[in-house]
């Protein structure tokens, strides 16, 4: 072989080795890096575990790994976990197969304003709402988006003139839902702004986020500064179901969100929807989500069809063993009965008062027991509720995020039973 090809290999092999010297180095230092995957990773990343085949080793995950007496315990994010029990029972009512060749192209009902959702979605929507009564769909557009939060900004983007010399102010009554101002500044758009607390706010152009039951504190709220001129209200439902809370009435607002993550259970299918009563609005968001994501998947809305009318069926007449709101009802209920039984024997935390009210769903007086518990910490020497949980291995999310003191904490009630009765626990014990 020629000297200069000998040579040439030569560097080669030398700087192989170099990165790979260099790149040991880098892991060894930043072994937590996001762009890093150890040997050790890559080993138990790529190949398959001892005593589990190929299927078992590319199962879909199941979130959150098990939680023993001596865990953290994560109660920041309302992840709703707790309907897996009622889902596992229900066979294959809520189940769906999906050919490979279909569901392939964009487009849905080139007829609906909001084109790429699914017929059958936008019927089993009406259905349900219909059944639970908690709000009028009969001359609202049905819209699509990727979870309710999409759907939120495009309410925002829609509803805020694009010739308006200042951003349009975005305001919701405190304690707000955390996101509110995130998901509104996120982007530093020059068409809306995060303006605070309602209370507060002065002026003439706004849109009022509105969210009943709340997220945190579950209080039932009506727009405060109503809506009519340059004023609108976003009404955000995603807890007005019979799990959560009584249904007294049928809401009927101009613009509802709703999301399958509260609903029934299925946070990762990512499918929430509006009920919008302007078709121009109802456009305008439609814009919004196509220049967004360009539609919404396909797969996502069979499925959330799907399930929705597994739960519409278990109301339909006749005996029924899988009613997800009965479900729902029982688990909520008992859950606060635990968490107001444990904050009492700790001495130290204070929840609102209980309150309840005629369910027409139900038919029955049914209490308001919300997903989230806003929890107070009334020891004279704790001003932070979040830190001194935290250093009980109890993850919340601070009232600070929403507008409120740091003494309260938003506590989520929808994980697994194992987790919940840990914190139940682990509460209790704090004096």
């Amino acid at each position: 072989m020629p000297l200069r090809r000998v040579a040439i290999f030569a560097s080669l092999a030398l700087n192989v080795a170099a990165l790979a010297l260099l790149r040991h180095r880098y892991v060894v230092s930043h072994p937590h890096h996001p762009g890093v995957v150890s040997l050790d990773q890559q080993h138990h990343v790529c190949a398959p575990q001892p005593g589990t085949s190929g299927a078992a080793a590319s199962a879909p995950s199941t979130g959150k790994p098990g939680v023993t007496s001596d865990s953290v315990i994560n109660l920041d994010h309302g992840d709703p976990t707790m309907f897996e029990a009622f889902w596992r029972e229900t066979g294959d009512a809520a189940e769906l197969v999906i050919p490979g060749w279909q569901t392939m192209n964009y487009f849905s009902d080139v007829s609906n304003v909001c084109w790429f959702m699914e017929p059958d979605f936008d019927q089993q929507v009406r259905r349900l709402h219909r059944t639970v009564g908690n709000a009028a769909v009969d001359g609202c557009h049905v819209l699509v988006g990727t979870g309710s939060t999409q759907l939120l900004m495009a309410a925002l983007y829609a509803l805020s003139p694009a010739d308006a010399v200042q951003p349009t102010s975005v305001v919701s009554t405190a304690p707000f839902y955390s996101w509110y101002p995130a998901v509104t500044d996120f982007l530093r758009s020059g068409l809306f702004r995060w303006a605070g607390d309602a209370n507060s706010f002065v002026g003439d152009a706004y849109i009022e986020l509105v969210c009943s039951p709340n997220n945190p504190d579950g209080a039932i709220r009506d727009a405060l500064l109503g809506s009519g001129g340059a004023g609108k209200a976003v009404h955000d439902l995603a807890y007005y179901w019979p799990q959560y809370t009584p249904i007294t009435r049928r809401a009927d607002h101009d613009i509802m969100l709703f999301t399958m993550s509260k609903s029934t259970g299925h946070a990762g299918t990512r499918i929430g929807w509006a009920l919008v009563k302007d078709r121009e609005v109802a456009r305008r968001m439609t814009k919004f989500v196509e220049l967004n994501t360009v539609s919404v998947s396909k797969d996502s809305q069979l499925r959330a069809a799907r399930v929705l009318r597994a739960v519409s069926d278990g109301y339909g007449g006749g005996a029924s063993r899988h009613r997800l709101f009965d479900f729902g009802r029982r688990k909520m209920a008992e859950r606060w009965r635990m968490l107001r039984e444990a904050a009492a024997a700790s001495g130290i935390f204070s929840l609102p008062e209980e309150t309840s009210g005629r369910c027409n769903f139900a038919n029955e007086t049914a209490a308001n027991n919300h997903a989230f518990a806003w929890l107070r910490c009334d020891r004279e020497d704790v001003e932070d509720c979040a830190g001194f949980l935290r250093g009980h291995k109890i993850l919340t999310r601070s009232g600070n995020q929403f507008g409120a003191e740091p003494r309260y904490v938003r506590v989520s009630m929808l994980g697994r039973d194992d987790a919940y009765d840990i914190f139940i626990r682990r509460l209790a014990s704090l004096k």
